[in-house]
Order: C-alpha cells, then structure tokens, then sequence
C-alpha cells in the first residue's frame, strides 16, 4: 500500500513544518510565526498530523497482526521502533553533551538518558529527552491493548466488539477524568487509533454499517480532542504565535479521515516505486531527527540567510539525514535484530504498509 507511505510522510512534513514555522521559537530566537506570517495558519495545522500517524497505525497494527502470534507481534515492534530511536537518543545527547546548544535542552541527566533508552520513560515521571517522544508513549500503549487483543485472538467479531469497548471507555474517560484511566484508555488518541482499526475492517471485509459506525464515533470525538489540544498550544503561546481557527481545525481532522477512508475504499491506489518506499522508510526517522538538525542548523544560518532559505535548508537536510539513518543505520540493524526464517518454510509476503505503525 504505497499511498500509506506517501501519506505518513506528508504527515511527517506537516509536524516538520509546524516545529520550524510555528513552535520553535528558541530555536530560532524570535516567534517563528511573526517570521513566516503568511504561512504559520496553515503551518500551525501541522500539530495534527501525528493525529494522522495514529489513524495510520489503528489500520496498519491490525493488518500486521492478523494471523500472528503474541511472539511475532512483539519483535516486530521491538525491531520497528527501537534502532533508529536509539539513533536518535544519542544523538540528542551528543549535541548538547559535545556542543553548546542551549535551544530544546531536555537537561538530563545520564541516569535520565539511560531511562528514556527503555521508552518508557514517562511511567517513571521522567522527561523525555526530545519533545516529539510523547507519541511513542501513546503508541506503545496502544500496543499493549493490542497484546490484550492478540492473546484473545484476532477474529472480525472479536475486533468490532474491542473497538465497541474502547470508544465506549474512551468517552467515559473523558466524562470522569480519572488520571489512571486516562493513561491506560487514552481518550484523547483512542478515537484516531480505533477509527484506524475500523478503517481496515473495511478495508479488508467491506463496507458494513459498525465498522462505518465506529469510524463516525471516532470522528465525532476526535474533533474534541484536536480542539482541546489547539487550544492547549494556544493558551500557552497565545493566538499570534499559534494563528489556528477552530474552522481550520475540524477542516484539516475532516480531511484526514475523508482521506483515510478513500484510502480504505480503495479508492485512491499508487502503483508501489522505489521513490514511495524511501519516503515511507525515512518517515520515521524524520520524525524523530527533525529536532535536532534544527538546533544544529538554524542557529548557524540565522543571520547569513533569510528565513524561508533557513527553513528550507533546514527541511531539506533533515530528510536528508532522515535517509541515510534509514538506508544505512536503520535496515542493516533492523536485518540483524529480526530472526531468521527457516530454508524449509516458504517466505511470507512482505507487508510493506507495516513499517507505517510509527511516525
């Protein structure tokens, strides 16, 4: 499924174009959005695009665990996010261990450092060590209600009634705000995930009025939650260095899911190239490396170069390294850390939409 790939990095360029063009303003040492006011409404957006990346891993962590075990279904995610994050760790300690980079220092110890290896840091209340972390712990949650799912054993029936239940505690987590809760339901990113999973039922079986149902439920309460998190990032930085309307907001969460769903159809098909496999392969590490090449470089340029020439430097050398971590780091580990099959049982097909369940 080439268009997933093409999809999650657009996704990934739209949190890139959020971070360099909206937020990061001690990166850059001035509000990004006074820089680029013509494009910070519309770069503003880009903050739900990992709400996109959700949608994207409901659909594909159901495909890839169907017809497996709990054993399989582990390693593979271990495989998938585990290399190129612990790239990206040590990278983010090296820039501020080896260098005198001030802008987005987590200040960690390496006590801290050594925790945030695990991915699990925010169980143990502490920080993570780059901002964009903070999905990965939505997505290894995700995750371990799947395991539930995986043990019990993946059938139709038993996946409709699992997304049933979780809406349903999602909508009544959001009614009692009970921080345990919270942290095992997820009621914020629980619509996009469980929406993702409906998608590929039909994807799969067909269309059918539950799964539709289910995809409806999770819309209807996603645009909630993207609200509460705009206005969140509003309230923090104020509307003149987050200019996103409410209107724009439930445009871009319609999209998403109009976009998705077309994409569940079958409607809108890519014929699968090299070109959409690096992209959809240097999504991930774009996503996590992105900030670090921004406290790297634009720093350096500001001064030399306009803004828009900084922020398209900027973006174009972090894909760039995005794809050398990727070809070079991220694949001959991955080969090395997955386990070798047997020369007597017959190779599977290989699910390439798998590598879209993380950003």
């Amino acid at each position: 499924m080439a268009e997933l790939d093409l999809l999650r990095f657009l996704a990934a360029l739209a949190v890139v174009a959020f971070h360099y063009l909206v937020a990061y303003a001690s990166v850059w040492g001035d509000r990004p959005a006074e820089l680029f006011p013509a494009l910070a409404p519309i770069a503003g957006l880009g903050i739900l695009g990992v709400e996109l990346f959700f949608i994207i891993s409901g659909f594909v962590i159901l495909m890839s665990v169907w017809g497996r075990g709990l054993g399989a279904f582990a390693r593979s995610r271990l495989v998938r996010l585990y290399p190129a994050y612990w790239l990206s760790l040590a990278a983010i300690a090296a820039l501020y261990g080896l260098t005198g980079a001030k802008a987005l220092d987590p200040k960690l110890s390496p006590g801290d450092y050594l925790v945030n290896a695990t991915m699990f840091q925010r169980l143990f209340k502490i920080t993570d060590a780059s901002g964009v972390y903070w999905s990965l712990w939505a997505e290894l949650r995700f995750y371990l209600l799947m395991a539930i799912l995986v043990i019990i054993g993946v059938t139709y029936g038993r996946v409709l009634v699992f997304i049933g239940l979780w809406l349903a505690a999602a909508f009544a987590a959001g009614q009692l705000d009970n921080d345990l809760l919270n942290e095992i339901v997820m009621p914020d990113y629980a619509p996009y995930f469980a929406a993702g999973m409906a998608l590929y039922l039909i994807h799969k079986h067909g269309s059918a009025w539950l799964p539709w149902l289910y995809v409806a439920a999770g819309y209807a309460l996603s645009i909630g939650s993207a609200l509460d998190r705009v206005h969140r990032r509003i309230d923090l930085a104020g509307f003149k260095n987050m200019p996103v309307t409410d209107t724009s907001v439930i445009i871009t969460i319609t999209l998403i899911y109009v976009v998705t769903a077309v994409v569940a159809l079958g409607v809108l098909r890519l014929k699968p190239s090299r070109l959409l496999t690096a992209l959809g392969g240097t999504t991930y590490p774009l996503y996590l490396f992105h900030s670090v090449v921004a406290v790297a470089l634009i720093p350096l340029l500001t001064g030399d170069m306009p803004p828009w020439a900084v922020a398209t430097v900027t973006t174009l050398a972090a894909i760039l390294l995005s794809y050398l971590v990727y070809s070079f780091a991220e694949r001959p580990i991955q080969r090395l850390l997955k386990p070798r099959r047997s020369t007597q049982t017959p190779s599977a097909p290989v699910v390439h939409a798998e590598k879209a369940s993380v950003p």
